[in-house]
């Protein structure tokens, strides 16, 4: 008996460790503020050269608009039909 309530109260304290919420701010942080990289624009990446038809210039915001309109295009079943 005395072990069958060890056992149950074992499983209880197990059960209920589970649903404690555990702060998971680090030391190093402040609470509510990013401190990861911070995202630079899609047109300043160099295209990708392997495997790829990508034709942009790096930072030109215009020639990657136009080559992802393009790949949009080449994705569209109507356009690429015809119909």
């Amino acid at each position: 008996m005395k072990a069958r309530n060890a056992v149950l109260a074992a499983i209880l304290a197990f059960g209920v460790s589970g649903c404690m919420e555990v702060e998971q701010v680090s030391s190093g942080q402040k609470q509510g503020r990013y401190q990861g990289k911070v995202d630079g624009k899609p047109w300043e990446n160099d295209p990708l050269t392997v495997g790829s038809s990508s034709k942009w210039t790096k930072g030109d915001k215009l020639s990657w608009e136009t080559q992802i309109k393009a790949r949009n295009d080449g994705q569209n079943e109507y356009k690429r039909i015809g119909q």
